[in-house]
């Protein structure tokens, strides 16, 4: 069963519908939900004309119509949680997030949701991204940059998880058609990177300080819940040093690179090795394998 199938399952029981109210996944729906390892296939490109990046990449994989059917809604959360401009790489880049967005409304969404649960205050925080401008100027009313609705998180508890056994996650995502994850490859002070795993802390509320308290198996935890239909790993510029909020251009490394997939397990342990590192390195990798949420092994890895 597909995250899209999953979460219409799970409205059908009505335990996505009521803002505020405290959801329960029953052991019957978790034996549904999907514990077979995704495809671990992945899409690389390279390029200084960075629309393109995302464009070869995403054909690579079959192109966007692939992943958007017609009439739907579409949330893409990219990172832009940061009070920091594109040169920075804080934030994933803006001509990146305004390109997926493009695709989206060419495979025929109805409606492409731009959000993410901002660290700065988000007013500064979309703006100084560059993100907000860059999808506003496609100038089309099916595209919309959205803040977040703190009345919109609902608490779901999840009997799978070894630790955040019951967290806020936000409603927009889980009652979206299709969830699209762009974070931005970047140095960590706590997880040592960020990437496709650890993005999704921008898809939950709640005092998200307590996360950090066993961070790795927590980040496996809310991942076992989140389930993107796509990644769009963003490697155009990788901070190296002091994130994940930077604030030195001196810190920042231009890749031009992009990697795109469905296995966030694979694409975080691919893109450790831009850092030098490798998959084992990182605590929440290991842990969000275990957990069948993707394959970290690097030989069975196939990139395209």
């Amino acid at each position: 069963m597909h995250r899209r199938d999953f979460l219409k399952y799970l409205a059908a029981l009505g335990l996505v519908t009521g803002v505020g109210r405290r959801l329960v996944l029953p052991e019957e729906v978790w034996a549904m939900a999907p514990d077979q390892t995704p495809e671990a296939l992945l899409a690389k490109a390279q390029d200084t004309n960075y629309a393109h990046l995302v464009g070869d990449a995403v054909q690579a994989l079959g192109g966007m119509k692939k992943f958007v059917n017609p009439g739907e809604v579409v949330v893409v959360k990219p990172n832009m949680a940061w009070d920091r401009t594109p040169e920075m790489g804080a934030n994933a880049h803006p001509v990146v997030v305004r390109k997926v967005v493009e695709l989206c409304l060419e495979a025929g969404a109805k409606q492409v949701k731009v959000l993410d649960h901002s660290c700065d205050d988000a007013r500064k925080a979309y703006s100084a991204s560059g993100i907000k401008a860059a999808v506003e100027a496609i100038k089309d009313h099916r595209a919309v940059v959205e803040f977040v609705d703190d009345r919109r998180f609902v608490e779901l508890t999840v009997e799978k998880a070894k630790a955040l056994k019951k967290w806020y996650f936000y409603k927009d995502i889980l009652e979206a058609d299709r969830f699209i994850n762009i974070p931005v490859a970047k140095q960590h002070a706590e997880s040592r990177l960020t990437m496709c795993l650890k993005n999704m802390m921008g898809a939950i509320g709640g005092w998200r300080g307590r996360i950090h308290v066993g961070l790795h198996q927590n980040i496996a935890d809310m991942n076992l819940l989140l389930r993107p239909d796509l990644h769009i790993l963003d490697a155009t510029r990788i901070l190296l040093r002091n994130g994940p909020k930077g604030g030195d251009v001196k810190d920042v490394e231009v890749k031009n690179l992009l990697f795109a997939g469905t296995d966030p397990v694979a694409l975080d342990a691919t893109g450790a090795g831009l850092f030098g590192l490798k998959p084992e390195d990182l605590g929440y990798i290991v842990k969000s394998h275990q957990a069948g949420r993707g394959e970290m092994d690097l030989s069975k890895i196939k990139v395209v």
